[in-house]
């Protein structure tokens, strides 16, 4: 009876590592039906999932090329300057 119990209940961390398998990869069918049943009874993993998922849309949104700019002048520069400061007479890209 025992194992029949631990095969279908999970604990929280079991719960937590499927959560983040069906994010990247997806679950099983028998995965998807324990991680239900835990959330069900689980406040605080219903409560993770829920988070977990904001934080990976927010990441995901972050990344998109949209979002990513790069001064690569400005940046030049800067690396200029304190390859100078450090006594490096290395420079890159003087142009």
């Amino acid at each position: 009876m025992k194992n029949i119990m631990n095969s279908v209940f999970l604990s929280c961390v079991k719960a937590t590592g499927l959560m983040e398998k069906k994010i990247h990869f997806g679950l099983t069918s028998a995965e998807e039906m324990q991680l239900k049943l835990h959330i069900m009874m689980c406040n605080a993993c219903a409560r993770y999932e829920k988070q977990s998922l904001i934080i990976e849309k927010s990441i995901v949104k972050l990344c998109e090329p949209d979002n990513i700019s790069v001064d690569f002048e400005k940046l030049k520069q800067t690396i200029n300057l304190k390859l100078k400061i450090a006594g490096n007479n290395t420079q890159i890209d003087k142009d």
